[in-house]
């Protein structure tokens, strides 16, 4: 076959065919049920700082346009072909602020491609042993969550006894920053611990001098 052959009529007659409204409404109900599971996996197993409703939300409407495309591109070389430079000139530019959500967001996609070609089976498989996976490493404590102390005192006394404290209640301990401003000192500290230290907060807010102490969790990442 060439690429002559291709362009024929009676080659692309060949390659449309009519679309089942009974196969395009299954796929896009597959589509959305588990889309939607997506959804309550993505809330369930969640573990940042700021859940985002309307990215959840995408992840089940990016499995229906995936879908839609799957279809659409099966039953029409034409349309295929437009498809692919269509797509070609998209640009998206919001971050990624979880290298989790790009598993979530390629997940969407997949569950569309798939339901689109009318492997409704190997959707649903998929989709059971993926939630199993996630549910199971986001129930597993494989490793210390990390907080941020920021402590701000009047003079060094009181830090020797801000140290004293952590030596006593932690194992080990990071200094982020030290800052010195005219009235007192502001300390950033990175602890890694597994249970909850608000004790630490109370025992050192108990401190002379100690002027304030908070506990911030965040992912590791820290801008000085």
């Amino acid at each position: 076959m060439t690429i002559n052959d291709i362009f024929k009529n009676d080659f692309i007659e060949q390659t449309t065919g009519a679309l089942s409204l009974l196969e395009m409404c299954i796929s896009f109900i597959v589509a959305i049920i588990i889309g939607v599971g997506i959804f309550y996996v993505y809330k369930k197993t969640f573990q940042g700082v700021m859940y985002s409703k309307t990215f959840n939300v995408s992840l089940v409407v990016l499995s229906m346009i995936s879908a839609m495309i799957i279809i659409g591109v099966t039953n029409n070389i034409v349309l295929s072909l437009g498809m692919v430079g269509a797509l070609s000139i998209v640009r998206f530019r919001t971050s990624i602020k979880d290298p989790i959500d790009v598993v979530y967001m390629f997940w969407a996609i997949g569950t569309g491609i798939i339901t689109g070609a009318g492997l409704y089976i190997l959707a649903l498989i998929s989709f059971i042993f993926i939630t199993s996976v996630l549910l199971f490493f986001n129930n597993m404590d494989l490793r210390l969550e990390p907080y941020l102390l920021i402590i701000s005192y009047i003079n060094s006394e009181a830090e020797e006894k801000i140290f004293g404290e952590l030596d006593s209640s932690l194992n080990q301990y990071k200094i982020k920053s030290k800052t010195k401003v005219p009235s007192q000192y502001e300390l950033t500290i990175e602890i890694r611990t597994k249970s909850d230290k608000s004790n630490l907060v109370n025992a050192i807010d108990q401190i002379n001098d100690v002027i304030s102490v908070a506990m911030l969790s965040y992912d590791g990442d820290y801008a000085a």
